[in-house]
């Protein structure tokens, strides 16, 4: 996440709707990528969801017939807010989903509503399974759907624990369901033997394993033996969709802590750490895919810093009595995952 600042210079946070010191209104212009505050002559507005139920920041031009954001734009069923349990809960979805589509945004991807695609659209159904007992969280073709009750923290932590997951977060949900979002449209009509298929058959296996009894098959035995050393978590060894999935949400998630890092002046160059470099192959792409030394070396200093920034994030949880913040191993094998997401997030900015 940037830093952002108030025209008086006080700092403000990406959820921030007030400045503190100066009292102004603020919020944050996809546009122009910034937190601004609501003068006359700025030309913006805010949503409505902002303005009707305090649960959204972002700003919309003025000139601009729609009184939602692009953000809230893409919601295609919200909670019966009638409820006021719900409208807490789905405030705390709303943040999730803007630092979602904040994220995608800034790695410069075009993500239109399913109104305004309906093949490449992206929509959002946010669903209490107390309403609607029935729903889980999960991707279909350009619709998103997140179980509200995962915004109830002792219901996520119970979920958590039952599952074995080492984390387990609503900003975790949006990311891993944008991969499936993303492999839609961007890679499932291509051929069969389209590079771009074969290098991810080649990163993550083979995409026509039966999903379904994969599944099953993890749901009851569990991931495999060793399974660290090839997955960045458990379940990504359930099913090559899960296991692109979960790298994805893991890439998103290290772009994010390093631009927060970075943005708050943390640097690497002045961390006293001593790390086990990871080896040259870690960086490299699949053979049928164009080769670049050089955005080999950049990815591997990428995946570096972040890995010392990591563990200092950790040493300071401990330090509080806390358990490790990142609780990861990145392996020679999921370097080499998250490289290919890195290659493809670079190619979905630049062939739209």
């Amino acid at each position: 996440m940037q830093r952002f600042t108030c025209d008086c210079g006080n700092v403000l946070f990406f959820g921030s709707s007030k400045c503190l010191k100066c009292g102004q209104v603020v919020g944050y212009d996809p546009q122009s990528e910034t937190m601004v505050t609501l003068r006359p002559d700025r030309g913006v507005k805010r949503c409505d969801n902002g303005v009707r139920y305090g649960v959204c920041n972002w700003l919309l031009p003025k000139s601009s017939p729609e009184v939602l954001c692009v953000a809230c734009r893409m919601n295609r069923t919200i909670p019966e807010l009638h409820v006021e349990r719900n409208l807490m809960l789905w405030g705390r979805m709303e943040i999730a989903k803007r630092q979602l589509i904040y994220t995608l945004l800034r790695l410069g991807m075009k993500l239109p509503s399913k109104a305004e695609s309906p093949e490449a659209g992206l929509a959002f159904d946010i669903i209490s399974t107390v309403s609607n007992p029935a729903v889980t969280t999960g991707h279909l073709n350009g619709v998103i759907t997140v179980n509200l009750e995962e915004a109830d923290d002792t219901y996520r932590q119970i979920n958590r624990q039952q599952l074995g997951e080492s984390s387990r977060t609503l900003l975790g949900h949006f990311r891993h369901e944008s991969a499936h979002y993303l492999w839609r449209r961007y890679l499932s009509n291509l051929a069969w033997d389209d590079p771009q298929r074969l290098a991810f058959r080649e990163r993550f296996g083979d995409e026509w394993i039966d999903y379904a009894g994969a599944l099953s098959t993890y749901y009851a035995r569990g991931a495999p033996v060793g399974w660290e050393q090839s997955f960045i978590t458990g379940y990504a060894a359930s099913h090559p969709w899960e296991d692109w999935a979960e790298t994805w949400a893991h890439y998103l998630q290290i772009i994010d802590g390093l631009e927060t890092c970075e943005s708050l002046g943390i640097q690497v160059q002045h961390l006293a750490l001593a790390l086990v470099m990871l080896p040259g192959e870690a960086g490299t792409l699949p053979s049928m895919l164009e080769q670049s030394g050089v955005s080999d070396g950049e990815f591997l200093a990428w995946l570096q810093r972040w890995m010392c920034l990591s563990t200092v994030l950790n040493e300071i949880s401990h330090s509080l009595g806390e358990p490790p913040l990142y609780p990861f191993v990145i392996s020679v094998r999921v370097a080499q995952k998250l490289r290919l997401a890195h290659h493809f997030s670079k190619k979905w900015r630049i062939t739209e």
